[in-house]
């Protein structure tokens, strides 16, 4: 038995995208994973029959204007039709997102996110990692969560350094950790509905 997380993401200029392939690196880390990259903004069949046949959807943006991207916002409301059906119920969830800014109101997009998840009945996972960096006289921006968020990964690319530069390792280190977690949570799930288990 396979369990898949999809890495369901929006990428303005590859830099959440970047950061989408450490969190499916991530959770292809942990053995009877599959990862399943989905870009939302190609609105096609093969991406909601992805969504629908995942045990868990980690959603990503970019945080443009202290929200998320109008590419995911348009993926948010085209989803209504699985919504109406409560197509992702009990599926996991998590979030990720990007922006120049250190701050730049990243915990407005993941609090939406995480909005959008609980409207379609999906079961949230949280970093699960204490705050690096500036929490302590100690830290260093190589920490974990150097941003030090707690609803899902924070990245941050300088607005004058493409993908290939940014977001920095510890930020890449930290979306993996989240794409571990949530697989890992994924797969104790699946185990639990299993007939195995059940019996």
């Amino acid at each position: 038995m396979t369990t898949t997380v999809a890495i369901a993401y929006a990428s303005g200029y590859g830099h959440t995208a970047r950061q989408a392939r450490a969190v499916a690196t991530g959770a292809a880390s942990v053995a009877g994973v599959r990862a399943d990259l989905r870009d939302i903004q190609v609105l096609d069949d093969a991406l909601w029959q992805a969504l629908a046949e995942a045990d868990a959807i980690i959603f990503g943006t970019p945080t443009y204007m202290g929200s998320q991207s109008a590419a995911f916002q348009t993926f948010a409301e085209a989803s209504v039709k699985v919504w109406s059906q409560m197509g992702w119920r009990d599926k996991i969830g998590a979030a990720f997102t990007n922006s120049a800014g250190v701050n730049g109101d990243k915990l407005n997009t993941l609090t939406s996110l995480a909005v959008f998840a609980a409207q379609h009945g999906m079961h949230w996972v949280s970093l699960g990692l204490p705050p690096g960096w500036l929490y302590t006289s100690g830290g260093t921006p190589e920490d974990l969560n150097r941003l030090g968020g707690f609803l899902g990964a924070m990245a941050q690319s300088p607005s004058d350094l493409g993908p290939e530069a940014a977001p920095p390792d510890a930020d890449l280190r930290t979306a993996e950790h989240l794409g571990r977690r949530v697989a890992e949570t994924a797969l104790r799930f699946a185990l639990g509905r299993s007939p195995q288990a059940v019996a």
